[in-house]
């Protein structure tokens, strides 16, 4: 594939291995060698509590069993249905690979401690910016925003604590699917889906 300096390797889709979590690790390990600026950028798709549909692009910052955890205003649109709903879906997509994981669960928060610890890895500007953003709100101008920043660089001359609303959120493994492109839409699909006992049970799909 153009662009690419090493061999991915493939998964056997008629025997897919028995742990999801793993193999999207492996999938992650060799997008994260392409010549991407944000191989962990996924698509979270909400709904509002109407039943709008909502998609955007966030970052992907850790996933274990539990799920898939990134961060953001609580009080912005995308902030405001994930507590409402509880519900999200996730897609990564490495075009060069010719590769999607869908992600579809239920979500939590996660703990004030994982957050805190998160947020003090972050930049300062972005810390600031954090408090000077009101996420999904309307903003008269450039200017305004600028001043708002400016605002909150004079109230926090040194450290900058993190905002009680900037929280992260876990999207819950209920389902992780595995799709693999190939010529003519004969591409390659599993999908794994937890059963009463909490077991993956993994089905191939048609394309």
């Amino acid at each position: 594939m153009d662009g690419i300096d090493f061999e991915p390797l493939n998964m056997d889709f008629d025997r897919p291995p028995a742990c999801p979590v793993s193999e999207f690790r492996r999938w992650f390990a060799e997008a994260a060698r392409l010549p991407l600026p944000n191989p962990n950028a996924m698509s979270l798709a909400t709904v509002d509590s109407d039943g709008t549909p909502s998609v955007r692009t966030v970052l992907l910052k850790g996933l274990d069993e539990s799920g898939a955890v990134f961060y953001t205003n609580s009080q912005s649109r995308k902030g405001i249905a994930l507590l409402s709903t509880q519900r999200a879906g996730l897609l990564f997509f490495w075009d060069a690979l010719g590769r999607q994981i869908h992600i579809e669960g239920r979500v939590h928060q996660v703990s004030d401690v994982a957050s805190d610890e998160y947020w003090s890895t972050r930049p300062r500007a972005s810390q600031i910016g954090a408090w000077a953003s009101q996420q999904s709100r309307v903003v008269a101008s450039r200017e305004e925003l600028e001043q708002s920043v400016a605002q909150v660089e004079r109230r926090f001359p040194n450290s900058v604590p993190r905002p009680p609303h900037w929280l992260g959120f876990c999207v819950e493994l209920g389902l992780i699917e595995f799709w693999q492109g190939h010529p003519f839409r004969l591409h390659d699909r599993v999908v794994y889906r937890r059963n009463q006992q909490r077991e993956w049970v993994c089905t191939r799909l048609c394309p």
